[in-house]
């Protein structure tokens, strides 16, 4: 199953919502829905970004509202994906409109794809043509021939990685935590295997990005 949450960031493109099984819409993200044309199953958040018209109008198209008080200690986009994941077992979660705009929003919600809950989960948030995921143990990129990936340890050192696929490639290697050294690395194939032993790794794919 496939789930799209549709965030309060400013993407940097406008997105398009890919074919989904369910989209969430994380209380502002709701405007991004109605831009792209999509109706949202669900809407959840404090829903102070919307006018109380909007999300009347959202409950009369037969969306789920999910409301919460303002004084919480979960942001909007992690109830959203604590919804995403409550009822069933998705294979793939996209975030959009989860970067961009406020600095403080957009670090928590990249910090959020390596925190324990989060990290074991297929998520990537997508912005424009570049998509972020959180790997610890193995997994791999797929693109085109020169495209940017960019390896970047969170929560201390990533020990243990090995690439296969990118120009620089590591063996067994160490990513310091705070250090750019897996900053701007690039496909030699159409898809690069990433493996890390021990800690968390950003991964960063910024696709048409050819040096």
């Amino acid at each position: 199953m496939h789930i799209v949450i549709c965030a309060n960031g400013v993407p940097a493109a406008l997105p398009e919502i890919p074919p989904a099984d369910r989209i969430i819409a994380a209380d502002g993200g709701a405007r991004l829905c109605q831009t792209l044309g999509a109706r949202p199953h669900d809407l959840i958040g404090d829903l102070d970004s919307l006018t109380a018209d909007e999300v009347a109008r959202c409950a009369a198209r037969g969306v789920r509202i999910h409301r919460y008080p303002a004084d919480k200690d979960q942001t909007d986009l992690e109830l959203a994906l604590e919804l995403a994941v409550a009822e069933t077992h998705p294979d793939r979660i996209t975030v959009l409109g989860a970067l961009g705009g406020r600095w403080d929003q957009t670090a928590a919600n990249l910090l959020l794809l390596a925190h324990p809950r989060w990290r074991h989960w297929p998520i990537v948030l997508v912005d424009g043509n570049q998509a972020v995921f959180a790997l610890s143990g193995h997994g791999e990129v797929t693109g085109t021939v020169g495209d940017t990936v960019s390896l970047i340890a969170v929560g201390g050192d990533a020990h243990g990685v090995t690439t296969r696929g990118l120009a620089y490639a590591l063996r067994d290697g160490t990513i310091p935590f705070g250090a750019a050294l897996g900053v701007s690395n690039r496909l030699t194939a159409p898809r690069a295997e990433i493996t890390v032993r021990q800690g968390v790794l950003l991964v960063v794919h910024i696709s048409g990005a050819h040096h």
